[in-house]
């Protein structure tokens, strides 16, 4: 059995199974999430629909990877219900509580969170149900063991629960992120369910050439002798460039140094950070008035000091100057995909990129960090 190309028994030496097999399994978690949630119908519908009524405002929450889901949809999700939507980390809500959680107004307290057990995660819930005169709760985790999935709330609450496998064994997370993502972006236009099984079939098939049709090009590139990386994304793929940034960054014990920016965003000081030691990694948008704006950005990188390389991951063939190297995902559909949707797949390209360094480096990708500084669940945290 091989997963990413290497054998099973070569991975579990390097230490690196878990961490390729959750990669490798992610298209077939996808479809399993979106199966599941056809199943649980007639339980989800009932809920969003009630609380959705009495909601003036929506907090997407979460620590580390799982908050960064909550730049991915929150626009989605605004679009969708026409609710006031925000992102919120839980690691600054525990701290300004104040700040962020207004009492008088009804609030749906949307929380992302793997494992379940990040003293933030349980943290924050119960200081909305504390602050808040009017809470709601949609708890979307993927373990069923967590405190967060045990939590009862005296107000209306739902946990759903994805399938098993989503809940990594790895230090990093990967099908826990996507597939906390894909379900949130289902979950937001749910009376069309049926409808976006489509979508879902597309996103599929995309991550699946990533997998299989452009491992090489994605190696190569990871062998590279880059000690920087910046990751660009427009809107939902901003969220993905977020993620990117901290896959590489963790897979690789903080030898690569990441960054990430929007693309409009990076004019405004950051693009300082490229120097000859940089990848230069760009997320292009499905959307034709967003990518004007893209490729603008990508022939200013021709005034500066050059990266080492830049690359970027497309649906569409596309004369893009100073792109050394560009990944074409074959787009046959018939539908165009959202931007929204195709973060889910594009992160697939970040996952691979930090895989790949990291053995490169000669570190364990299941737990790459050497002195222990991070840990699959964050620990010493004293909620206060």
């Amino acid at each position: 059995m091989k997963y990413l190309d290497i054998e099973a028994s070569q991975l579990k030496v390097v230490g690196g199974f878990d961490t390729a097999k959750e990669i490798a399994e992610q298209p077939e978690l996808w479809i399993k999430i979106f199966e599941k949630l056809v199943r649980d119908k007639e339980r989800i519908a009932p809920f969003l629909n009630s609380v959705l009524k009495e909601t003036k405002k929506i907090i997407l929450t979460g620590a580390g990877t799982s908050a960064y889901i909550g730049h991915s949809v929150e626009g989605c999700i605004q679009r969708n219900t026409g609710i006031t939507t925000v992102s919120i980390a839980t690691t600054h809500i525990v701290s300004h509580p104040n700040d962020y959680l207004e009492r008088e107004t009804p609030t749906l307290l949307i929380s992302f969170a793997r494992s379940g057990n990040s003293p933030e995660s349980i943290a924050v819930v119960k200081l909305a149900d504390t602050y808040l005169n009017h809470c709601f709760h949609l708890i979307i985790t993927c373990s069923e063991e967590g405190d967060l999935a045990k939590y009862s709330s005296k107000n209306k609450h739902m946990v759903f629960l994805l399938p098993p496998e989503s809940n990594d064994k790895s230090l990093a997370m990967t099908g826990s992120y996507s597939g906390m993502l894909l379900t949130i972006l289902l979950m937001s236009n749910f009376d069309k369910l049926d409808s976006k099984k489509e979508v879902v079939k597309a996103i599929v098939k995309y991550a699946n050439q990533l997998l299989h049709k452009k491992l090489d090009q994605i190696r190569k590139i990871a062998q590279l002798d880059f000690t920087r990386a910046v990751f660009l994304g427009s809107g939902p793929l901003y969220g993905t460039a977020m993620e990117s940034h901290l896959k590489l960054q963790e897979l690789t014990d903080g030898l690569v140094i990441c960054k990430n920016d929007s693309y409009l965003g990076f004019r405004h000081g950051p693009k300082a950070v490229v120097d000859e030691n940089t990848l230069l990694v760009y997320y292009f948008s499905n959307n034709k008035k967003v990518l004007q704006y893209e490729i603008d950005l990508v022939q200013g990188m021709g005034v500066g000091k050059r990266p080492l390389k830049q690359i970027g991951i497309t649906t569409r063939e596309e004369c893009i100057p100073f792109i050394d190297d560009l990944i074409v995902l074959d787009d046959d559909e018939s539908i165009i995909i959202d931007d929204e949707y195709l973060s889910v797949c594009y992160i697939v390209l970040g996952q691979l990129l930090g895989f790949y360094k990291s053995l490169n480096l000669n570190l364990q990708p299941d737990s790459p960090s050497t002195t222990g500084a991070i840990s699959r669940v964050v620990k010493g945290v004293k909620i206060y």
